[in-house]
């Protein structure tokens, strides 16, 4: 019993220093984004706004962008039938929620991060005209626009050091709990146990990591990124993950926009875009 107790305190220091050395680079790098969300915000809603025909490109460019919250501003913009679905689906494969915070305070490489970045991007752009060239549905000359503030994920009424401060902390808790549970696998499981549950998964890890980015909410790409940095998940089952995994986004869809069809289809697409490209790049990289 006392050993099993040495594990699990093993287990949970562990986590708490390794959260702990990643709060002074997550907190900077919310700064940062707040930053640039409270003064660029506005400009880049309305630059999304007056993309026309190239609203896949102007979507897949700026989603790539850190802000908060820009995938749920998108899914505001459709629902109000000012941009496109092919601009929307852009926006979400392009978006990194958390990703690129958890990266930066992992300290991981430059080309890495521009990497997945570009993918995100690439991928993202080319899905939404394509989307776009095959759904060819007319915008109406002046959509309708719910205003919605999404305080939860944004914050939006808090000063940018306060907002800060409460999304490092979240975003750290997330990391502890990931990181607590992969130490205690590994001490119980072991390091090989692990590696066989992984291997040959070419085809099973990006559908389920797809399934995990589906879920609405900060915590799955948290997850896929920890896991990924951990060595728990190939490249091409966390990029799966992440291209489907639109933040809150989903959420403020089926909220606003009552077509329970049409975004049953937004979400299936988004998930096999995801999955497919995963399962290729799995395929390509093994």
């Amino acid at each position: 019993m006392s050993e099993m107790f040495e594990v699990i305190w093993d287990a949970l220091l562990d986590a708490l220093i390794d959260g702990a050395k990643l709060l002074p680079f997550l907190f900077l790098t919310y700064f940062a984004m707040e930053w640039l969300e409270h003064r660029a915000g506005n400009k880049v809603n309305a630059w999304v706004r007056k993309s026309g025909r190239l609203g896949p490109l102007v979507g897949g460019t700026l989603g790539a962008v850190p802000q908060c919250g820009f995938s749920a501003a998108a899914s505001n913009l459709y629902a109000g039938r000012v941009i496109t679905l092919g601009t929307l689906l852009s926006i979400y494969l392009s978006t990194s929620d958390e990703m690129l915070p958890i990266l930066i305070s992992h300290k991981a490489e430059p080309l890495l991060i521009l990497k997945i970045l570009l993918a995100k991007m690439g991928i993202g752009m080319a899905a939404g005209f394509l989307v776009d060239l095959c759904y060819r549905k007319k915008l109406p000359e002046h959509g309708h626009i719910h205003e919605l503030c999404e305080h939860e994920h944004c914050n939006c009424e808090k000063s940018i050091m306060k907002s800060a401060l409460i999304h490092t902390l979240k975003i750290a808790a997330f990391i502890f709990l990931i990181a607590f549970g992969l130490n205690l696998i590994l001490e119980f499981g072991g390091e090989e146990a692990l590696a066989s549950f992984l291997a040959d998964r070419t085809i099973l890890a990006p559908i389920l990591s797809g399934l995990v980015g589906l879920i609405p909410n900060c915590a799955s790409s948290v997850v896929i990124t920890e896991l990924y940095l951990e060595g728990a998940l190939g490249f091409g089952a966390m990029l799966a993950g992440l291209l489907v995994n639109a933040g809150v986004g989903l959420l403020v869809l089926f909220k606003m926009n009552h077509n329970m069809k049409e975004n049953l289809t937004i979400l299936s697409l988004l998930y096999l875009v995801g999955v497919i490209v995963g399962i290729g790049v799995s395929f390509v990289a093994g």
